[in-house]
């Protein structure tokens, strides 16, 4: 089972960077296959990159630093 507050951890590591831009995420929820889902927010939230900021940033960080975590979803 993934530790939520070890997920956490790491999204406030990413926010500053996400901040910079104007953005912001949040945890929706975790799923018990690994599965992250979360929400960005601010101007991530309408960004053609967001997919990309997902994809490059959060969920490479969370898969490096929390065990367990197998891919990081946008929360609808």
């Amino acid at each position: 089972m993934i530790d939520s507050n070890e997920v956490q951890q790491v999204l406030d590591l990413i926010r500053p960077q996400l901040q910079a831009d104007g953005g912001d995420v949040r945890l929706i929820q975790i799923g018990e296959d690994g599965t992250v889902e979360v929400e960005l927010q601010g101007a991530c939230k309408g960004c053609p990159m967001s997919q990309l900021t997902l994809a490059n940033s959060v969920e490479r960080i969370l898969k490096e630093r929390v065990p367990g975590v197998t891919r990081v979803v946008p929360g609808l």
